[in-house]
This record gives C-alpha cells, structure tokens and sequence, in this order.
C-alpha cells in the first residue's frame, strides 16, 4: 500500500494557490499522510542569479506555514546545478518513488528536470502504473492570476493591500530585534529593528501601519508566557528604509509599538504584518520637522488599525 500523498512545488509566500494545491491533495486521500516537497534556494537563484528573486519568506517560515496548511512532513530539496542537470525520469526514480506516492498533485504549470523539460503530462507518463498525477489550475483573484511574482509587484509598489489579497493574509516581514542607533527613543518612539537581508521581500521604502507580533513564547518584558496564553501582538507605526534623514545607509524595518516605550524586544524574533501604507520615505531638513511628522504618521496608524490612545 502506498505511504503518502505529495505535492511538489516552490511555495514561495504560501499564498491560497498553494494552500488549495494542498487541501486538494488531502481531499484526494485524506487516509494518508501529507508530505510536500519544496526547493531551497529558489531554482532561478541557482541557475540565473542575476534575476532571482526576492523570496516571500525564509525557508523556516515557509516550512512553518506549509505545515499550518496541512502538510506532515515537509521534504526540502537541496537546489543545486547538479539537480537542475537531472532529467525528468532521474527526477521522478531519486525524489517521488522513494517518497512511496499513491498521487502527486501539482499546479498546471509545473516544470522540472534539465531545462525544464518535464511537464505535468510528462509527470504522468513516467508514474503510469506507479502512482497517479494531478495537475491544479492556477488560482485567480478578481481577474488575476495568483502566483507569487504578482505579490512581489505588489510589495515592490508599496501596494501591501493587494499584496494581502494575493497572499490571503497580510504580508509579514519575520527576523530578530537588532540593536541601532537608539534615536528613536530619545525622540520619543522607541523601535524594534529588523534588518532586511538582501535576499527577501520587502515593502517598498515608506511608512504603514500594522502590527507586532513576538514570536519566542515571552512576554513584553522577556517573561514567559502562561502555558496556552497567545503570542503577544501590539500595534504599531512601521518604517522601511534607510533613514535618509540621519543618512543612513543600511535598509531596516523600523516598529515603534503605539504607546509602548517599556518593551524588552533586543535579540527577540519578531514578525511585522503590514496592514496599510501612509506615505513614503522623505528625507527631512530637521529633527522638529521629523517628529512633527512621526506624530501624525502614529495618528493615522491609529486610525486605520481602530486604535483607542
């Protein structure tokens, strides 16, 4: 009897499309474990990396939401040029057989082996008699396809809200608290920096509301949390860019919890959702000037999260 159900594919962001690949292959059998198979780097990072592309998530985060959307076990593929020289057939004896499949489930626009070549009716011709194929139609919002370069366009325009309807979810930036200049708090909004590796998605420079979430299990103040007591996630005036006013060179996103200036959150994992985008990155010719500026930006925040003073 067959072991498992796989579904193949880059998931990069975990938007509906790859949640429906997903729910498909579970209502296909859903007697069997779930197991996904995923590429890690990004194949066009590895065979043109002068295009690849800024990913949704890192591969923790990935992991994390494929197994919040019903995956078992999720297998990560080491993308390497040596894999991308596999053949369609090489592809299907060294990574599906030894999963055991009774059905593989794919997008309709799955590729894989060298070049590319296999197609999901190539993916059938080699499980015939072995296991079964199906292949799913993108998903679409409004008179979209949803796939995750239109999600990147989104982030790239600033334009977080249709990059939340493409994701099903508001986009959130995940990293650790790093240490910086401490100007915030002396001007009276203390934030928690993330730096923005080169490598993953962000929104474009500009200041948007949405929220904090601590991400570790502890409190506020670095206390644990009381076994089956939520995470907890705090409003927030969030800043992408480089600080052109102090010229600052290195890209953060920068949260200054509303109201807040007592949270302990150096060194703390932190997840930042963009709700919506204020205004952009501005360049200001003195410090009045800024914080006249930033009291404003925290009362539309407060406007558009629904938050009392």
């Amino acid at each position: 009897m067959s072991a498992a159900t796989v579904v193949i594919g880059n998931f990069d962001g975990v938007h509906p499309g790859h949640r429906e690949v997903l729910a498909a292959a579970q209502r296909h059998r859903p007697d069997l474990p779930l197991v996904v198979v995923t590429f890690w780097p990004h194949p066009v990072s590895v065979l043109r990396p002068e295009v690849g592309p800024m990913l949704l998530t890192s591969l923790e985060a990935r992991i994390e939401l494929l197994t919040a959307a019903g995956a078992d076990r999720v297998e990560v593929i080491d993308f390497t040029p040596a894999f991308a020289s596999w053949t369609p057939s090489e592809f299907v004896e060294n990574v599906l057989v030894p999963l055991d499949p009774a059905i593989v489930v794919v997008g309709e626009n799955f590729r894989f082996g060298h070049r590319a070549a296999g197609t999901v009716d190539t993916l059938r011709e080699l499980a015939a008699g072995r296991f079964d194929v199906e292949g799913l139609p993108m998903l679409h919002f409004g008179d979209e396809e949803t796939c995750s370069s239109r999600i990147r366009e989104a982030l790239t325009a600033g334009d977080v809200a249709h990059a939340a309807e493409h994701l099903g979810r508001p986009f959130s930036f995940r990293g650790v608290v790093a240490h910086g200049d401490r100007r915030g708090r002396t001007l009276g909004y203390p934030t928690a920096n993330l730096p923005v590796p080169a490598d993953l998605a962000c929104p474009s420079d500009g200041v948007y509301a949405g929220w904090v979430t601590r991400r570790d299990g502890l409190d506020a103040h670095g206390e644990a949390l009381a076994p089956g007591e939520p995470l907890p996630r705090w409003p927030a005036a969030i800043s992408v860019g480089t600080n052109p006013t102090f010229d600052g060179l290195t890209r953060r996103v920068e949260s200054y919890v509303l109201d807040r200036d007592d949270l302990e959150l150096y060194d703390a994992p932190i997840s930042v959702e963009f709700t919506a985008r204020i205004r952009g990155q501005v360049r200001f010719t003195d410090i009045d000037e800024l914080v006249v500026q930033m009291a404003d930006d925290v009362v539309r925040c407060r406007a558009l999260l629904g938050i009392e003073p």
